[in-house]
């Protein structure tokens, strides 16, 4: 989840009316940590290049999921998981007139039984910050599929370093061998890695 990205909304005046009516929700119930509206962007126009399947963990009060949505092509179809209860009910609500969009409460690894997915959003588990074990790409992206990571902040020398010390979560993306991998610095304090699997049906291999 992103620090203050559902304030930071405030620096884009036109917003995809599907985002704009997340945000009224997400600050209606005090939800400050919607993503940041450059990682929006982002995974808008990556959405535009998904054939059949988009994935999200963390769907917050929906803004996210709202720029996913609002850049998918007809026919596409969004699945998003959020842990907490009352935050997933709330996120339904956003999408409840959108029938190719679902929210689920659920931990992230519920992903693994509604994919592959052709684009794949982790935000709210999977990315193996902390003690959490990583998704395994190879198990939840269709052949080529994106995986995009958000919230990491830009490191000017390599390893990328986190509070002074390599960036293990950020360093496992980056060098994962079944992925080509790359960070993108969104803002001078904001940055994701973006990745898309290696080889065909999930194979690590290149082709």
């Amino acid at each position: 989840m992103s620090t203050h990205g559902t304030a930071a909304h405030h620096r884009l005046p036109d917003l995809p009316p599907l985002v704009r009516r997340a945000l009224e929700v997400a600050r209606a119930h005090g939800f400050e940590h919607s993503c940041h509206p450059e990682q929006g962007l982002l995974i808008r126009a990556l959405a535009g290049g998904a054939a059949g399947l988009i994935g999200e963990s963390g769907t917050g009060c929906g803004v996210g999921l709202a720029w996913l949505a609002s850049g998918a092509a007809p026919g596409v179809r969004l699945v998003s998981v959020e842990r907490d209860p009352a935050r997933a009910a709330v996120a339904a609500e956003v999408f409840a007139d959108q029938p190719q969009v679902r929210v689920l409460c659920a931990d992230w690894t519920e992903l693994y039984e509604h994919g592959p997915f052709d684009l794949l959003v982790l935000d709210g588990g999977g990315q193996g910050k902390g003690i959490e074990p990583p998704a395994d790409p190879a198990r939840l992206l269709s052949p080529q599929g994106t995986l995009v990571m958000d919230d990491f902040t830009p490191s000017p020398g390599w390893p990328p370093l986190h509070e002074g010390r390599p960036d293990t979560a950020r360093l496992h993306w980056l060098e994962h061998p079944a992925l080509r991998a790359v960070e993108v610095r969104l803002a001078p304090d904001l940055s994701s890695v973006v990745a898309t699997l290696r080889g065909q049906a999930g194979s690590a291999r290149d082709t």
